[in-house]
């Protein structure tokens, strides 16, 4: 569907999504409408890489998950941090970017949620002009007095109220889900304004696509080379392999997927034996979203929104997309005559 046919902004698709729950504050609308104003100031800075000093590039630091940060890491998370809960909506913020939580002043608004992002996925392919994103995930208060507390921030994905993902490519797209499937929404440039153009996304069933980082293979353990190699040749004589997409953005991978059908792979292996991607605002936003559209989230053994987080920057292993293929995922890691584990 093109933007240019259909004039539902996301904000005015939010509100009608508000207008479910007749108690509702506001907060929470507002609070979705403070991210996607977000992501358009990204989106802009984004676009005008390459043009303006001091944007490519690395900072010449690490971040807390011992990566470099890149100069628009930096700009997105400062962004992030400062538009939302502008209102008093949220009592924390958490990012990929930061070592602790930033605790928020609510002021006279409600304090009622905790928000959760990774403000720049992919980053390292920033200077290559290769599709990346922002991850964000919103959970309820638990506590009810004083400062928020731990128990506020980690809480499983069974429990998020909304996430979402913006991904900067040849066209900026806004995706969300309130737990009433996940729709998509395109910048038109020309007005500044998210467009629904992809309402109710579904994941097919089953896909042809694998994306999954091959460089990695030696350090998997058999059962992963195992399920790898049967995706790539067929899982039986009589099927055949699926097409190999991998971008290095999670992001993107993940996105291709949601549209053709497929599977993302980042298994545990000997120099991450914990996994390498990030529950709370990598793994769990995603699961939610490909859960709402008909597919599935797993560690390779149980859904990824059952997993109780003890910590902000905790890994897991993920295998996220088509429903069926996860599914014969978690079966292949379940079969003993495979071989041991890491």
């Amino acid at each position: 569907m093109s933007p240019a046919g259909n004039l539902v902004t996301v904000e005015s698709h939010i509100l009608d999504l508000q207008r479910m729950h007749p108690s509702a504050s506001g907060d929470f609308t507002s609070l979705l409408n403070d991210i996607a104003f977000a992501a358009k100031i990204i989106s802009r800075e984004v676009g005008r890489a390459g043009l303006v000093e001091d944007i490519l590039g690395s900072t010449g630091e690490e971040n807390i998950q011992g990566e470099i940060v890149q100069r628009l890491d930096e700009y997105a998370n400062r962004i992030m941090l400062s538009c939302l809960g502008r209102r008093g909506q949220c009592c924390m913020l958490a990012s990929e970017e930061l070592e602790k939580p930033v605790l928020r002043e609510v002021g006279s608004g409600s304090g009622s949620y905790v928000v959760v992002f990774d403000p720049l996925d992919g980053s390292s392919n920033i200077d290559a002009n290769v599709s990346i994103g922002t991850i964000f995930s919103i959970y309820r208060r638990r506590t009810i007095n004083g400062p928020a507390q731990d128990e506020d921030l980690l809480q499983p994905g069974s429990k998020l109220l909304a996430a979402g993902y913006v991904i900067y490519g040849s066209s900026t797209m806004f995706v969300y889900t309130t737990g009433h499937g996940a729709h998509g929404f395109t910048l038109d440039p020309g007005i500044g304004e998210f467009l629904l153009s992809h309402e109710n996304l579904s994941i097919p069933f089953a896909g042809d696509i694998y994306s999954v980082n091959e460089g990695n293979e030696p350090k998997w353990d058999s059962r992963v080379r195992e399920i790898v190699r049967r995706l790539k040749y067929g899982r039986d004589d009589e099927t055949d392999g699926m097409s190999a997409r991998y971008i290095g953005s999670l992001v993107a991978d993940f996105h291709r997927n949601m549209l053709y059908g497929g599977v993302f792979l980042y298994p545990a292996h000997t120099g991450s034996p914990d996994g390498k991607l990030r529950l709370l605002y990598e793994a769990a936003p995603l699961a939610m979203i490909a859960e709402q559209a008909g597919g599935y989230g797993s560690n390779g053994h149980s859904p990824i929104l059952d997993i109780q987080p003890d910590s902000l920057h905790q890994r897991v292993p993920l295998y996220i997309g088509s429903r069926e293929t996860v599914l014969w995922i978690e079966k292949m890691m379940a079969d003993s005559t495979l071989g041991a584990g890491l």
